[in-house]
């Protein structure tokens, strides 16, 4: 299952032959790659250029004729990307770059006894050699950052248990790297918990994570409950594996890894010293003294711990990852906390269960190929909210309309029907659930989750087509609308503000219990800039078609909303986005909706402030660049290369806010087309998301978006400007 693989000493080349994978997408927007092994497989399932352009393969789409304006250039950018349209409406993609996720898969995966099949650790071997640093051989937390204990610790480990011989020149180079940072000792708390349950590192090494915890009552500020839901969610199987100190069974590969990643004698490690033991590389969010204090209580009672209550807690626990895993199809929130509820379930129920076989099929969900090879995704993908972008920027630029983009619309429209939730999870209050009836969530509707910025963004896009077009039909009824905009209003907070799952439900002060130490802001939820202007955005376009249906709370939500905007707003202008990078991103979202309530730059001081710190960042060549070290630092930090997605975000930002000045938007249009490619695509550059402060992920399909929707609307914002009529937006 897991027998020793040779390999080239680098990635360069194809550890398969591409030609042979294929894309399946059905069901709702699963996303499943299959390798083909036979060349009657192949000619009876051949391959598109959907397949062709993940893989890095050559599409043989056209070059389309020279792009002589703006809107031209929009219009060949979405020429090509229709091409990458599935077949049930969406746009597939990656969503890759955080590179703790693949070892979570395959550690998971090898101590529950679930394999993969060949090509499959082929390729994730050859992801791992390419996204080695090139120069020190690590990997850290993310695909552009520097090596790091996490990255590398877990990486090397899962290099090995693919297959990987100790003595390979990449895994030479990668241990070497290792113990300069420390060794797996120094490897932070997430990654001493994945090594825990390989048996690699010795549980006295982790810090408590007791099931008591969800015993005790809710009403207290710390309750599991309130924490924000992509902590608690993973937290709950591990408080479950931690509390039966599961272990995977000593084998020779298992004594091979403890003597490579130590820089020290493994059974000389005295595992108490270790519990605090971080490298520096990977500590952003050091330990609180109250967090340090709570570990010594609790590492006390982990001493005399009550069998009975233990086992009351276990068996609350275990029901939680069971909910989870009902409520989600098995698809779970995350990653994360996919890989921690199988072995949870495989310990519990075996490999011939039910749940061990469904954890099996939705694996594969989170599985993507691209040109480096085989990576785990941040999700089961990004569907609605790549499809919600493009599709905008179709309506608001005109391309809508052209005869040759409508069934492609169409299409999107069958896809987002289906895409709503329309009811609660089966365990909805029990399992801790804000509410779904009528909400989109950011990838399909079989894992569930609502999400305020999706909801938005799936619900105004449902208006723009259906209500913006003259060829489509209502396929989403009045009442199913009005369902999204009930969800919405149950998630604003006080101060007007909305995050991302669900409200604030804890204190502030839960970010001193913040375990992780690699990541920022993870306890609780937070008020987002992003997430807010996509409800009010939503909420303006809504009330226009529909003026009679909640008008006083609809008013009142969009009021608080834009207080919040400017309670949120720098010092020096901008906004600083959580979910992309970072200035640019947050701050296009913000100037559309105080744009929506009449704030431009000739009426606002907030949009003035903003267009002149962005005209300030503007580079010779026309674009901006920004680094992912802008969400680390909160303070702009400049990308040693300008990006196409980051100049379109700024000059979005300037066209919401009415900036008068063409110059600028001028030439930041000229740089985006002189990087268009001949079919209408653009190159990938810089990673464009970020979560947690420090960790970036990737949103590929972006560059379609945000470049098809500047592009579009700049052609037609300087005609008017040219032309002297006042600009409207929309």
């Amino acid at each position: 299952m897991y027998s020793r693989l040779e390999v080239a000493s680098s990635g360069e080349n194809h550890f398969t032959d591409y030609a042979r994978w294929r894309l399946l997408v059905n069901d709702g927007g699963r996303h499943t790659w299959h390798y083909l092994r036979t060349d009657e497989e192949c000619k009876a399932w051949p391959q598109t250029a959907l397949d062709k352009y993940w893989l890095g393969l050559d599409t043989e789409l056209p070059d389309l004729p020279p792009a002589k304006d703006a809107f031209e250039a929009a219009r060949n950018g979405y020429e090509c990307y229709k091409n990458l349209q599935a077949d049930d409406g969406h746009w597939p993609g990656d969503y890759g770059g955080p590179m703790f996720l693949l070892p979570g898969l395959v550690i998971g995966s090898y101590v529950t006894g679930m394999g993969f099949k060949e090509e499959e650790r082929l390729e994730m071997i050859r992801y791992l050699f390419n996204r080695a640093h090139p120069v020190d051989g690590g990997w850290g937390i993310h695909i552009e950052g520097e090596s790091s204990c996490f990255g590398t610790g877990l990486n090397y480990v899962a290099l090995r248990i693919l297959g990987v011989d100790a003595d390979h020149p990449v895994c030479l180079k990668a241990r070497a790297c290792l113990h300069k940072l420390g060794g797996a000792a120094a490897i932070p708390a997430w990654g001493k918990f994945w090594l825990a349950l390989l048996n690699v590192y010795d549980w006295e090494g982790v810090n408590p994570v007791p099931p008591e915890l969800w015993l005790l009552p809710e009403w207290l500020p710390f309750h599991p409950h309130r924490w924000w839901i992509h902590t608690r969610t993973p937290y709950v199987p591990m408080s479950y594996l931690y509390g039966i100190r599961f272990t995977f069974p000593e084998n020779d590969l298992v004594r091979d890894l403890r003597q490579e990643i130590y820089t020290q004698n493994y059974y000389s490690i005295y595992w108490p010293d270790q519990r605090n033991n971080v490298c520096k590389v990977d500590l952003y969010s050091p330990h609180s003294r109250l967090y340090d204090a709570i570990n010594v209580v609790l590492s006390a009672y982990e001493q005399c711990s009550v069998p009975p209550l233990r086992k009351i807690a276990l068996e609350n626990a275990y029901k939680l990852v069971v909910y989870e895993d009902e409520n989600t199809g098995y698809q779970t929130l995350g990653p994360v906390s996919k890989m921690f509820n199988l072995v949870a379930r495989a310990h519990v129920e075996g490999p011939e269960s039910h749940a061990y076989k469904m954890h099996e099929i939705k694996r594969q969900d989170f599985m993507w190929v691209g040109e480096d090879g085989m990576r785990m995704r941040g999700t089961n993908g990004s569907q609605l909210w790549d499809l919600g972008f493009i599709t905008q920027a179709l309506v608001e630029t005109g391309l809508a309309k052209l005869d040759e983009n409508k069934e492609s619309l169409l299409s999107a429209l069958q896809w987002l029907e289906q895409a709503q939730i329309r009811e609660n999870p089966k365990h909805y209050e029990t399992s801790y659930r804000h509410t779904t009836k009528g909400a989109w969530g950011f990838s399909t509707k079989e894992q569930g989750y609502t999400v305020s910025d999706c909801t938005g963004e799936g619900l105004k896009t449902v208006l723009y087509l259906q209500h913006h077009l003259d060829f489509t039909p209502n396929l989403i009824s009045d009442r199913r609308m009005f369902d999204a905009v009930d969800v919405l209003l149950t998630m604003q907070n006080a101060g007007g503000g909305f995050a991302s799952y669900e409200l604030i439900r804890g204190p502030k002060f839960l970010e001193w219990l913040n375990p992780a130490e690699v990541f920022g802001d993870i306890m609780v939820e937070y008020a987002y800039p992003e997430c807010t202007t996509s409800v009010i955005t939503c909420l303006a376009t809504f009330r226009k078609i529909y003026p009679e249906y909640r008008t006083n709370d609809i008013e009142r939500t969009i009021q608080d909303a834009i207080t919040y905007l400017h309670a949120a707003q720098k010092p020096e202008g901008v906004w600083h986005g959580s979910w992309g990078i970072c200035f640019t991103y947050a701050t296009q979202f913000a100037l559309e909706s105080l744009s929506l309530v009449g704030e431009t730059y000739e009426t606002s001081e907030s949009s003035r402030r903003a267009c002149e710190f962005l005209i300030g960042k503007q580079r010779a060549d026309g674009g901006w660049g920004e680094s992912y070290k802008s969400c680390e630092t909160s303070i702009w930090v400049e990308h040693k290369n300008t990006q196409v997605i980051q100049t379109c975000w700024a000059v979005m930002a300037l066209m919401y806010a009415k900036y008068p000045h063409p110059d600028p938007i001028e030439r930041a249009v000229r740089l985006v087309m002189s990087r268009q490619l001949p079919n209408g695509s653009w190159p990938q550059e810089a990673i464009e998301g970020i979560f947690n402060k420090t960790c970036a992920i990737s949103y590929p399909n972006f560059k379609f978006s945000f470049t098809v929707w500047m592009l579009g609307k700049a052609h037609w914002y300087l005609k008017e400007l040219k032309e002297g009529k006042g600009v409207t937006n929309g």
